[in-house]
């Protein structure tokens, strides 16, 4: 009867500390209309960009593993519509699909939609909702949006691409940002990268017009939300979006900015003040959430954005890393050499700075003659260009401080 006993003893004892265990993991990832900066933070300390997971990069299954596997809790740019206004409903539908799968495999996961500062003429293909122009308290108009009533003005205009920036400044630039927000919340999406912000507010330089922009996809995510929330960020070169003392974002975003190594064929490394990194830069104030910091806690990312004229070679001069974009050089380096720099670059950025998180590279368009699309799965069948970079990843987070 003793040994019975002790051995329920034991499996209760066993079952309670199990129990306990869960539920402070559980409590690690829990928000609701508000988030802590620690559990801010403990999403950072797991993000991954995984760019257009569900938009047809790669393949979703294995992609949706890879995210399970790791313990990711904050997926990056997983939507990444570049030209959203080309085949956004399709998108939309799509994604509408696939977001379940993610969201069932990773319950506690945010998932990231992009919001990006660049637009074309095809937007006059898209009409505008009833319900957008409610939120803006505006009347129902029947029409679609309007191009020229988007980008900046004569004189302003700035080229991206085959297309132009958007001036958020005006309100069919808020109208159709707003769509986008609103759309990707419904879906499933908890957080929103708003792209280079500072480039799109030459005409509102104190940030109003981005404040009330924010403030109504804030109050949509608080009704329709999975969490009644959404985590806003963007690439904020001047240190964050502030309007007084208040910060429009709720993390800030930027590129590692990569300083090449001349000496050493490939080599390259990060140090503070070079470019316009962020580092120690990134401001504080008070947050959305109602919690004040010296700091705002952000994310680097091995950013992409073309190929210079001499890929592989030093001194190309500007932002180029050995005459490329960040993630097609380190698309360019042996396994050995991959791992050993996400183990560097964590450590250099949480010793340099520890309100600065790196967000792992998982899924990346690379510009290179040679490699297209940079992704950290394991190679199998289903992803047979994979790099195989997961372990690397998983053995820098399991040392995570």
């Amino acid at each position: 009867m003793r040994a019975f006993s002790t051995a329920v003893i034991l499996v209760v004892t066993f079952c309670t500390q199990v129990s306990a265990e869960t539920h402070a993991e559980t409590n690690r990832y829990q928000f609701d209309r508000t988030i802590s900066r620690p559990v801010l933070e403990n999403y950072l300390a797991r993000a991954i960009s995984v760019e257009g997971v569900f938009n047809g990069r790669g393949d979703l299954d294995d992609n949706i593993r890879m995210l399970k596997e790791l313990g990711v809790k904050y997926a990056g740019r997983s939507l990444c519509l570049w030209g959203a206004e080309h085949d956004f409903l399709a998108n939309l539908e799509r994604a509408k699909r696939e977001v379940p799968k993610a969201i069932a495999a990773c319950p506690d996961i945010v998932l990231e939609a992009c919001v990006f500062e660049t637009d074309s003429p095809r937007i006059e293909r898209i009409a505008i909702p009833d319900w957008v122009f409610s939120a803006f308290s505006l009347p129902i108009e029947q029409r679609n949006f309007i191009y020229t009533n988007i980008i900046y003005p004569p004189g302003q205009r700035r080229p991206m691409g085959n297309a132009q920036v958007p001036d958020v400044s005006k309100l069919e630039t808020q109208l159709w940002f707003f769509y986008q927000a609103a759309s990707y919340i419904d879906l499933g999406f908890e957080g929103i990268h708003f792209g280079q912000v500072e480039i799109m507010n030459g005409n509102d330089r104190e940030n109003a017009q981005w404040e009330k922009l924010l403030t109504l996809v804030r109050a949509y995510a608080a009704k329709h939300a999975r969490r009644h929330m959404v985590l806003c960020n963007g690439h904020t070169p001047s240190g964050g979006l502030t309007r007084d003392d208040r910060l429009l974002l709720d993390f800030h975003a930027f590129p590692l900015r990569i300083k090449e190594n001349p000496d050493k064929p490939l080599d390259a490394k990060l140090a503070v003040g070079f470019s316009d990194g962020i580092y120690n830069r990134s401001k504080g104030g008070v947050t959305f959430s109602g919690w004040k910091c010296e700091h705002l806690p952000y994310l680097v990312e091995l950013d992409n954005w073309g190929v210079s004229k001499t890929p592989g070679q030093a001194k190309a001069g500007g932002i180029w890393v050995w005459g490329y974009d960040e993630i097609s050089w380190f698309a360019h380096q042996s396994k050995e050499y991959r791992a050993d720099w996400l183990q560097y670059a964590w450590d250099w950025v949480r010793t340099t700075d520890p309100n600065g998180y790196l967000q792992m590279p998982g899924s990346r368009t690379v510009s290179s003659p040679d490699i297209h699309w940079y992704f950290a799965n394991n190679p199998s069948t289903a992803v047979p260009n994979g790099f195989g970079d997961e372990k690397a990843i998983r053995k820098v987070w399991g040392g995570a401080r």
